[in-house]
């Protein structure tokens, strides 16, 4: 069992292609996850208890929006690129890639032999498509901020080539996020088909409840997912998910809440795994909607929370303080010189009387579904805030249909971020203004003027100069309220062997495909 204390290698992850790596070919890499190189078992029924599955859920990997639906894409989709254990990147369906023109145009192998789950034979006309769809603006795709960087997507026999408006040394970084599962025909006539070339074959879907697959027979890895079958059951009560990881129901689970991760360890035949890294549990407000267009009022509300008190009760130690910017000391070219914001009633006061705000309750919505004991934090910073003069006041919402028509859509509520691989796409996918998933609303031209420059930028130090200006300015002007960055926890039964500690919670989403029964 990992403790709290536990660090991902940070001297392992490898940034990037960095400015002489920009011929890198991934062709002598080891094929993806090798790391678990014990000899796996074959055979069984692996049962996953998933938190956060909705009624409204959708395979459609474009607009899928939910961390228990995601895990599904996991299991029946394949990638160009995936993320192995230690950071780096491993080939998938791109068998190697490599960059042109400083980093501005980049060239994927496809690899061939590759099968659909309805018997199509996989082409790189189906890579151009797949791209293309989370490039239109009609898809909504969540992926849609980092596509917009590209240009042109085309094929030429096995090679798919991007070229990007400005070059980009993340780029094969930028595939691995987890919308871009790789579709027939891209996914343009059945988006929602819930049809990959995955290691299993989605055999039942029945939204907000369970999920069953069959292996297929004819994946094109032979080292990944080894049970006969597999399904995933949507409890998203804490205390009825853990009961069933105890009692056997299910072998594994996820968003074991901090407060009980020390006593699920102790059960019999039962591990608890914690991953440290880019997580974070926010309050997000829409500086474009009254009354949080105001920055005092902004101000006045991330000086009213006690971070380390979060940290402390509702993590019980899994975690960190946060800053308000989503990027830390996980992330390769963090500035570690931004000054931490402090909890200050006094500031905090001081803020709130500049903004002019008339008194009337300040909403804050919030559900258990957002994370791991979000009702209490969302109660603690009402407090807190309330004793700087500050109304908050907690509105709790129902966890089914929460991430559909609270997040995103509301001014003010509670949500969680995994991270991802490197900076670059973080901030795409949330900060840029035109990124469909930049939850606070956040619109700063000098910004996206800075990560495009970024982007483009092959000198590290000025690089990482660049993505400290960015933190700054969100930092100082954005609608995120970051109080702590959480660790990853997941239990797990002793009868699975290769578990270990991944990128990301659940084994980054693989744990279907790398584990098996001792």
């Amino acid at each position: 069992m990992y403790n709290k204390a536990g660090k991902l290698s940070r001297r392992g992850f490898l940034y990037g292609t960095g400015a002489t790596g920009l011929a890198l070919t991934a062709s002598g890499l080891v094929l993806p996850h090798a790391a678990f190189a014990d000899t796996p078992n074959k055979g069984g029924h692996f049962v996953l208890g998933l938190k956060g599955g909705e009624s409204t859920d959708t395979l459609d990997p474009a607009i899928n929006l939910g961390s228990a639906s995601s895990y599904v894409l996991y299991a029946f989709g394949d990638y160009l690129v995936e993320i192995a254990p230690d950071g780096s990147l491993v080939p998938s369906l791109a068998e190697s890639w490599e960059a042109t023109e400083g980093g501005k145009v980049w060239h994927f192998s496809i690899r061939q032999g590759v099968e659909f789950h309805n018997g199509k034979m996989l082409t790189a006309e189906d890579v151009v498509k797949t791209l293309q769809r989370h490039s239109n603006e009609d898809a909504q795709s969540g992926a849609l901020g980092i596509m917009r960087g590209i240009e042109e997507i085309k094929a030429d026999g096995n090679t798919v080539s991007l070229t990007l408006t400005t070059p980009n040394a993340d780029l094969p970084y930028l595939m691995t996020d987890y919308h871009l599962i790789i579709q027939p025909d891209g996914g343009m006539d059945n988006p929602a088909g819930g049809v990959g070339t995955g290691p299993y074959k989605l055999t039942a879907e029945e939204p907000g409840v369970r999920y069953t697959f069959e292996k297929f027979e004819n994946h094109w890895n032979r080292d990944v997912g080894h049970f006969d079958t597999h399904e995933i059951i949507i409890i998203n009560d804490d205390t009825a998910r853990a009961a069933a990881l105890q009692s056997g129901q299910v072998h594994a689970i996820d968003k074991v809440p901090p407060r009980v991760a020390d006593l699920i360890g102790r059960a019999p035949g039962v591990g608890v795994g914690v991953t440290p890294g880019r997580g974070h549990y926010i309050f997000a407000m829409h500086t474009d909607t009254a009354p949080f267009d105001n920055k005092d009022l902004r101000l006045a509300l991330k000086y009213a929370i006690n971070r380390q008190e979060l940290v402390d009760t509702v993590l019980n130690g899994y975690g960190a303080i946060g800053n308000d910017i989503p990027i830390n000391d996980a992330y390769p070219l963090f500035d570690d010189s931004l000054p931490q914001r402090e909890f200050s009633l006094e500031k905090a006061a001081e803020h709130y009387a500049k903004s002019g705000h008339d008194g009337s309750p300040i909403v804050l919505q919030v559900s258990d579904a957002a994370f791991p004991g979000a009702i209490d934090a969302a109660q603690l910073f009402q407090q807190t805030a309330n004793a700087a003069g500050i109304p908050l006041q907690v509105k709790r919402e129902p966890a089914d249909g929460y991430w559909s028509e609270i997040w995103n859509n509301q001014p003010f509520c509670a949500s969680f971020w995994g991270g991802r691989p490197v900076q670059d796409q973080m901030w795409s996918t949330g900060y840029l203004s035109t990124a469909d998933w930049n939850d606070t609303r956040f619109k700063n031209d000098a910004f996206d003027a800075l990560l495009l420059e970024a982007r483009a930028e092959l000198d590290e130090a000025r690089r990482k100069e660049l993505y400290s200006q960015m933190a700054r300015i969100v930092w100082e002007e954005g609608g995120l309220i970051n109080p702590m960055f959480n660790n990853f926890i997941d239990g797990y039964s002793e009868t699975l062997g290769g578990w270990g500690r991944h990128y990301s919670q659940m084994m980054n989403g693989f744990a279907s495909k790398l584990t098996w029964f001792a």
